[in-house]
């Protein structure tokens, strides 16, 4: 059968027009009783339960109101989950902000693009109400629209969920090792979110369908809501094997391309079970498992070049691929002679490490343009498409080119359907020297004490648990649209604007609730408001769909991923099933970089092991309430420990790892500041706790409990005595002592000491 275009656009057209056209009069005030009427957004991830014995959340609610763009901000304000329903006053607030909007909307020029924008900037905290107010507006719309635009193309009422992995990404993008490795890094992830939207804009021309049927697209996967058409099958195929072919020939089988597809009746969308898997929900899994099995047998469509005997050369001194002739290779920095030789492909990322800082916009065109004209920016070729940096009021005269607005919400940079957002999670500070991305030893510099680099690594406990089965019977396309929303929001939106605007983002919202936080450089003057810009030395090296690795000034990333871990739990409404594990390696500068993502990979894997929701930092794996040190009940330990710990140990007013070292660090409050011996001796007794604790696996388990939280007091209460005077007889100092001697925070002493010890020492 021929594929209609103009029939599809229209369908999705009309849906977000009607979405579109109904909030705008709403906001006038000119909606009727019969009407859809925008509403209070109920959080989406209430609904998510894991466990059978889960109890049911508590209600929250988003705030009503806009993507929050303040003047001089380039990313919106996080919008924390609330268990306040919004008022009268933010709704009124909401609808000024449309109808002043709406102006930038010519009725006789409304785009898909333009439309989509609108609806994503003003419905992303808006519902429908009644049964669908845990759905955003957009994405109901958006769902809405994927339908109409795929049943246009589908007489008989068959629609099927396309899905693609870019498997290997890991080996494309850590094993490298070279000068300039980190924003050659941060070049490979941009070039491969880059990687991902090419596939996908292939699939969408290929099939003749709108945007809006980009069910998601993110952290190098993504699914399609297509029509089950006769050609569907082999133009997937088509693809995969076009794409694989310069896959192969550009990365050496580094990294494959798996595509797959399930068909079936359109009615299955609407369908529910309560004692079962909802039809869509096993959809989902059985693209996913198609995917997987697609992991073992990888380019099989190019098996005879695969096995056809290769001549070994000199390999590439980034990602030592060794198929290429010495003489192709090329000088990674043409600037020096003695830079090494590399391939052509990590030469451009090299060269693309230099120009991402200035991206704005992005063209997609299938033209190479001259490389030798002046003025040129680098041109990224992706197979057979070239990408090249643009300004964001750029017009193009090519109809087949496509034009990425990056973190771009402003309605009249979508003139046209050319043009279409692209989320990243790219924050980064510029080089004083160069200009462009920060670099490892400018980070360890400007570190707190010691001069080191961290690497922090951080994604989403069982986030394939939550996609596949977390909703249960209420599995429908809109809710499943919004849950990827919403999270791919947060890592690729919001965490700009969490390390950008600290203090409107976190520090702000601390005033009111219960985040925790150690302040960098605390001023003298503790009424003084903190410095707003608190991310001096930090750079996403990626941030995707549900994870990301950040490097930075050792001390600022230990304070990020507590402040990303405390944002994350805050915007899904504390969910007991939702949540982050992570791992910090703190190396010198000059620390071989893919070393240092696989120790903080495997820092991040022993916070998995630990039952989830833990970071490992220093050394230490503990859970995130042990580190941040809140009171709630100790989830952490067994029913017997708890139990020991009740009947023999008082509370202490300080618990936990962070407490410690906000109030250890604060000498404007205790007018001194403490000796490194009092640090070393605190360091001593945490050695000496763990080493009884491996000799008492003869013990009985009461005496074992003993050992593990009272030998060590005789050695702390020593360490304290030395203390001097003017210290000990202070009456600021009487809590922090008290709870020193608690036996409940003994197994924190080690990471207290490191912690300290590193932001005290000087070299």
């Amino acid at each position: 059968m021929s594929i209609n275009l103009t029939s599809s656009h229209e369908a999705a057209l009309q849906v977000i027009r009607q979405a579109a056209t109904a909030i705008e009069d709403w906001a006038k005030g000119e909606g009727n009783a019969t009407s859809q009427q925008p509403d209070a957004l109920r959080l989406v991830f209430d609904l998510v339960h894991l466990t059978p014995e889960q109890p049911s959340q508590p209600k929250h609610y988003r705030p009503a109101r806009a993507l929050d763009l303040h003047k001089g901000e380039q990313t919106p304000r996080i919008p924390y989950a609330t268990e306040d329903c919004p008022t009268d006053q933010d709704f009124t607030v909401l609808k000024t902000q449309i109808l002043s909007a709406v102006q930038d909307l010519d009725p006789k020029q409304q785009t898909l693009s333009q439309l989509m924008v609108f609806l994503e900037t003003y419905g992303s905290h808006l519902s429908w109400g009644n049964s669908n107010s845990d759905i955003a507006i957009i994405d109901q719309a958006k769902s809405d629209a994927a339908i109409a635009a795929a049943l246009a193309q589908s007489p008989d009422q068959k629609l099927a969920l396309v899905g693609g992995d870019l498997m290997g990404v890991q080996k494309f993008i850590y094993t490298i090792s070279s000068e300039g490795a980190l924003k050659s890094l941060r070049a490979r992830s941009f070039y491969l979110e880059l990687a991902t939207e090419e596939v996908v804009q292939q699939l969408l021309t290929r099939l003749e369908l709108p945007r809006t049927n980009v069910i998601y697209a993110g952290a190098s996967k993504f699914f399609l809501l297509v029509a089950a058409t006769n050609e569907l099958e082999e133009i997937l195929e088509r693809v995969q094997r076009e794409f694989n072919d310069w896959l192969l020939e550009t990365f050496q089988r580094k990294v494959f391309l798996a595509i797959a597809y399930q068909s079936f009746p359109a009615d299955q969308l609407q369908a529910t079970s309560n004692t079962e898997p909802p039809p869509l929900a096993q959809i989902w899994q059985q693209v996913n498992e198609k995917l997987n099995a697609q992991a073992f047998r990888k380019f099989s469509q190019q098996l005879d070049r695969v096995i056809e005997p290769q001549a070994s050369h000199q390999p590439c001194k980034v990602c030592h691929r060794d198929d290429i002739p010495e003489e192709q290779l090329r000088r990674l920095n043409k600037l020096e002679d003695d830079s090494p030789l590399v391939c052509e492909t990590c030469e451009k990322m090299f060269q693309l490490g230099d120009d991402l800082p200035n991206f704005k916009a992005l063209v997609r065109s299938p033209l190479k343009l001259d490389e030798d004209a002046k003025d040129q920016d680098i041109q990224i070729q992706i197979h057979n498409h070239y990408y090249r940096s643009v300004h964001p009021q750029w017009e193009s005269k090519d109809s087949n080119e496509i034009v990425f607005q990056i973190n771009n919400w402003n309605l009249k940079c979508y003139p046209s359907n050319q043009f279409t957002p692209l989320l990243l999670g790219n924050y980064f500070q510029r080089s004083p020297e160069t200009g462009g991305f920060i670099a490892a030893n400018e980070m360890a510099k400007a570190s707190e004490g010691i001069e080191r680099v961290g690497y922090l690594r951080m994604d989403v406990d069982r986030l394939s648990q939550i996609f596949s089965k977390g909703l249960g019977a209420n599995y429908t396309l809109p809710r499943l649209a919004s849950l990827s929303r919403q999270m791919t929001y947060f890592f690729k939106v919001y965490l700009n604007s969490l390390a950008a605007q600290r203090q409107q983002n976190f520090i702000d919202y601390c005033n009111s609730h219960t985040f925790q936080y150690l302040p960098r450089n605390p001023p003298k003057d503790p009424d003084k408001n903190l410095d707003k810009n608190l991310r001096e030395n930090l750079l996403f090296i990626y941030a995707g769909g549900d994870d990301l690795f950040v490097s930075g000034a050792w001390d600022e990333i230990v304070v990020f991923g507590f402040d990303v871990y405390q944002a994350f739990r805050a915007y899904t409404g504390y969910h007991p099933d939702i949540t982050l594990s992570a791992g910090i390696t703190i190396v010198d500068a000059k620390f071989p970089l893919y070393q240092a993502a696989n120790e903080a990979g495997e820092a991040e894997d022993a916070a998995k092991d630990n039952g989830r929701d833990s970071l490992s930092l220093f050394g230490e794996v503990l859970k995130w309430e042990q580190w941040l040190g809140r009171r709630k009940e100790e989830k952490n330990i067994d029913a017997a420990s708890r139990e020991y710990l009740e009947s023999k140990m008082v509370v202490p007013d300080l618990q936990g790892v962070l407490p410690f070292v906000q109030d250890l660090l604060n000498p404007q409050a205790l007018e001194f500041s403490y000796p490194q011996s009092f640090i070393r001796n605190l360091l001593i007794t945490a050695k000496l706790r763990e080493q009884k604790i491996k000799e008492t696996q003869k013990l009985q388990p009461g005496q074992v409990k003993d050992v593990t939280y009272y030998l060590h007091l005789p050695k702390l209460a020593y360490a304290l005595s030395r203390l001097p005077k003017p210290i000990q007889n202070h009456e600021d100092f009487t809590p922090i002592r008290q709870s020193l001697m608690s036996p409940r925070n003994s197994p924190y002493f080690r990471a207290i000491a490191t912690w300290i010890e590193l932001l005290t020492r000087n070299a």
